[in-house]
């Protein structure tokens, strides 16, 4: 049920809250958020029975002021890197003012609820509080030093939140809050749907695929021949990540239609008195969600396998090396990499995840006779803790260049971007 008038009140103004959105934005999905760290009593309930944030006259501008207390639905996560699933738990928080009817100035608290996300909360973790434009609240907190934590920062622009208090932002309309290629992944790992279309496509894939979904192969080509006039071989960075980026929205765009085609059709089947084939809806969704998670690692490597060949390079995608392992690309081969006689030196391997976890380390075992391992992500905004270890395993990070901001500036003066890496290939293969 939508609690928020099609009116609301800002800075003294009447706003029309559709005028205010603008399309590709966070402000598509947010009209503000506030961020802290967790302090002791608010984290601890040994410590505490409140239960209760403060919420400051900034965090009032986008929550309001409300007479009498006002409980706001509000979905509760918790991030951490150790597991892919957060906890999720749908409750509300309470909005009042602590000092009603006192000659005093208003005071208000958010209280919130026991539940399984406040349950793992910690001293120092990160806390956010966005809400959404149905008026309801996400409710984030996410490990202290994580690398998702560090993403929700940057999401959201929050750089320094070492001092107590929150921090707020209700203008999510800057260039920082642009939804991009990275960005929405990290949206729709805190369930905010993105809604990314090019419906002008859309005919051309229908009688191009016959209505269906191509290989990921047939699907990255077709996504760069929609582009014109780049350049991978002078700006690899920026035509890897424009190629992602069609072929996302592309993607998203002929998939919308096909799973709209399908359940027009339903699922049908007999469950007692009611016509509904629950295990046919069931793996038709496990279907969408599984595409959808092989498909942007494949298409990181065809658009790369591309790159690659545009600037000259030479390569054989998953060659076999020790133990049967395969590295995403070997350079220059795999007949100079099982050749003895063929200097280590001027071998190169290159791991390729489109996130990574904790699973960069099965790099390390892909190619014994090289020492030094790349390995290209577009995992934003790992943890220093991480990104040290792999430097420590002697493997090289690379990201496109526009995604190196996400890191602290001590990790960007030791990440590489696909430029530096396609010259050391260049360079080792005698340029």
């Amino acid at each position: 049920m939508n609690l928020v008038p099609a009116l609301w009140l800002y800075g003294g103004r009447s706003l029309d809250r559709d005028q205010e959105m603008k399309p590709g934005y966070l402000s598509e999905y947010f009209e503000g958020v506030a961020a802290k760290r967790l302090s002791a009593v608010e984290a601890d309930g040994t410590r505490s029975n409140q239960h209760e944030y403060h919420a400051t006259r900034k965090v009032r501008a986008f929550l309001g002021s409300p007479e009498e207390k006002t409980r706001i639905p509000a979905r509760f996560l918790y991030l951490t890197d150790d597991d892919s699933d957060p906890v999720v738990e749908d409750a509300f928080l309470t909005l009042y003012n602590c000092r009603k009817g006192k000659p005093r100035s208003p005071e208000y608290h958010l209280y919130f609820p026991t539940t399984n996300v406040s349950l793992n909360a910690s001293e120092g973790d990160l806390l956010v509080i966005a809400k959404k434009r149905d008026g309801s609240l996400l409710v984030i907190i996410a490990e202290n030093g994580s690398g998702i934590g560090r993403q929700i920062e940057w999401l959201f622009g929050f750089v320094d939140l070492v001092h107590p208090g929150f921090f707020v932002k209700s203008e999510l309309e800057t260039e920082q809050d642009r939804i991009e290629f990275a960005s929405r992944f990290i949206l729709e790992n805190i369930g905010i749907a993105v809604e990314a279309s090019e419906d002008t496509y859309l005919d051309d894939m229908l009688t191009r695929f016959s209505g269906r979904f191509p290989t990921t192969r047939e699907f990255s080509t077709y996504a760069r021949s929609t582009l014109k006039d780049l350049s991978p071989r002078d700006q690899p960075d920026l035509v890897l990540m424009t190629w992602m980026e069609r072929e996302e929205i592309l993607f998203r765009t002929l998939e919308r239609y096909l799973i709209a085609d399908r359940l027009s059709q339903g699922f049908t089947g007999k469950i007692g008195a009611r016509n509904v084939d629950v295990d046919g809806f069931l793996s038709f969704s496990l279907s969408v969600q599984n595409r959808r998670k092989s498909r942007v690692g494949l298409a990181l490597e065809n658009h790369l396998e591309r790159l690659f060949e545009e600037n000259g390079l030479r390569y054989t995608r998953t060659a076999i090396t020790e133990n049967r392992a395969k590295p995403d690309f070997l350079f220059p081969g795999a007949a100079a990499y099982h050749d003895p006689a063929f200097d280590s030196l001027k071998l190169t391997m290159l791991g390729v995840k489109s996130t990574c976890k904790d699973r960069w380390r099965q790099v390390l075992a892909e190619a014994d006779r090289i020492d030094d391992k790349h390995l290209l992500t577009l995992e934003t905004a790992i943890s220093t803790h991480q990104t040290e270890e792999m430097a420590a395993k002697q493997l090289q990070l690379v990201l496109p260049r526009s995604l190196h901001q996400t890191y602290t500036p001590a990790q960007q003066a030791w990440l590489m971007d696909v430029s530096g890496f396609t010259e050391l290939v260049r360079e080792r293969q005698g340029g």
